[in-house]
């Protein structure tokens, strides 16, 4: 059967198709760019690099981000982008994107058109959220369910649902509540997905938290993911930590505390931070 758009669903004009693949009913796996550790673009990358992404579509950034000034990572201009990557072979969707300044409703109501265009059956919206505890305390994997059907199809994976997050008086949702919020509306079952990241390893990358969402993927839809580079890079990560520690008393003695679950000040918190972000960049 085709898989192009549905007559029924609107092509908003700031949405740019350079082509149509073809897709049955596949999983929609969205990745911000601004979450702790950039944990969700990593993600995205990865399985946009195993499972063959084919770049095929883009959301228009005029009306969503503030483009009189753009910022700067490692001496490369970083210029707004919000693109989706079919992989027809594993029937998959990537969304990778910056986080909209403006017109969120407008903005997710394009992802979700997207979305219905090629009968996704789920969305996962992955990412990190800053942690104050140790890299050596266990971490599960987060989640936050539109509907209680797709919270139970998550229990035999070990998904942490038991929350309930409400946004403080008189802001509004965050992106991704609002995204389930929206995908809810539609039919269509959403979860946010995300693992701790420690504070201190928020600029440097956490592997270990990589490594569990992409087992979870892995594991749910049957991928047959070669994560031999992340299981070296987490080695190499721990191998350097545990360096660290063992040269610097300092070092060892705070993380130390976290592990027992004291409370740092923030100045140590910064101290801490900046250690270890230039001996894992050494």
């Amino acid at each position: 059967m085709s898989c192009l758009k549905r007559e029924a669903v609107p092509v908003d004009d700031l949405l740019k198709f350079s082509h149509r693949p073809e897709l049955k009913n596949p999983v929609l796996v969205v990745g911000w760019t601004t979450d702790a550790g950039k944990l969700g673009i990593n993600i995205t990358d990865y399985l946009a690099a195993e499972l063959g992404g084919d770049k095929f579509c883009q959301i228009d950034p005029v009306e969503f981000f503030h483009l009189n000034g753009v910022t700067t990572e490692n001496d490369l201009i970083q210029f707004p982008h919000s693109q989706f990557q079919a992989c027809a072979g594993k029937d998959f969707l990537i969304f990778q994107s910056f986080a909209p300044a403006n017109e969120w409703y407008r903005f997710l109501s394009i992802v979700l058109d997207v979305a219905e265009m090629y009968h996704v059956r789920e969305i996962l919206v992955v990412g990190g959220m800053i942690s104050l505890g140790a890299h050596t305390n266990p971490r599960n994997i987060m989640g936050t369910c539109n509907s209680i059907e797709f919270k139970r199809s998550l229990d035999p994976y070990e998904v942490v649902g038991e929350l309930n997050y409400e946004s403080p008086a008189g802001q509004k949702p965050t992106l991704n509540s609002f995204l389930l919020w929206a995908a809810q509306k539609r039919g269509i079952p959403a979860v946010s997905l995300w693992v701790p990241v420690p504070f201190y390893l928020v600029n440097v990358g956490d592997f270990l938290a990589q490594k569990k969402i992409i087992d979870f993927l892995d594991r749910r839809f049957d991928l047959g993911l070669n994560t031999s580079l992340i299981d070296q890079e987490l080695q190499q990560q721990s191998l350097k930590i545990a360096e660290a520690r063992n040269k610097v008393p300092e070092i060892d003695a705070t993380i130390n505390r976290l592990e027992s679950n004291l409370k740092l000040s923030d100045e140590e918190n910064q101290k801490l931070l900046f250690a270890i972000d230039d001996y894992l960049k050494e």
